[in-house]
């Protein structure tokens, strides 16, 4: 557990910049057109919450923190008419970015590291599959209350 959290403070360290990174990637990215309705500076937020709490995310939080959390995304992103589906490809590229971090920094010097570098992205899996998961039911959740507003005028 020590090599994990090793990890996760390296990414909490550079939780800034990887949100940058990361809000570069999604500005370029043909799949992801409808986050132009997002504002630059909400999305890198959100992002630089993730990374700099990450410890939190993966440790400390319960599903129903990570149910809370991310039904909100789904939600406002419905709202803001981002698909579902690129909600689900930026909760992807999240996970992607920090990976590749990882990748670029990790220097693994025992075999032990080896095991505290799987933890962590086992942890990382866990996580980012149950925002995946929440994000499309806020996401629905919101696409249902808006027709029925729309049904409704």
């Amino acid at each position: 557990m020590i090599m994990a959290y090793r990890f996760v403070r390296l990414i909490e360290t550079h939780s800034e910049g990887l949100a940058k990174a990361l809000r570069k990637k999604i500005e370029n990215c043909p799949k992801l057109v409808d986050y132009h309705n997002v504002p630059a500076e909400e999305l890198t937020e959100r992002v630089y919450e993730v990374y700099r709490h990450l410890g939190e995310w993966l440790l400390g939080k319960t599903e129903a923190d990570i149910e809370q959390r991310y039904s909100a995304i789904g939600k406002k992103r419905a709202q803001q008419g981002v698909p579902s589906c690129q909600v689900t490809w930026t909760i992807c590229l999240v996970k992607e970015n920090l990976w590749d971090y990882l990748k670029q920094e990790s220097v693994i010097e025992r075999p032990a590291e080896i095991f505290g570098e799987l933890e962590v992205l086992e942890l990382l899996d866990q996580f980012f599959d149950r925002a995946i998961y929440y994000a499309a039911v806020g996401h629905e959740q919101a696409r249902v209350e808006m027709a029925q507003v729309a049904i409704h005028s």
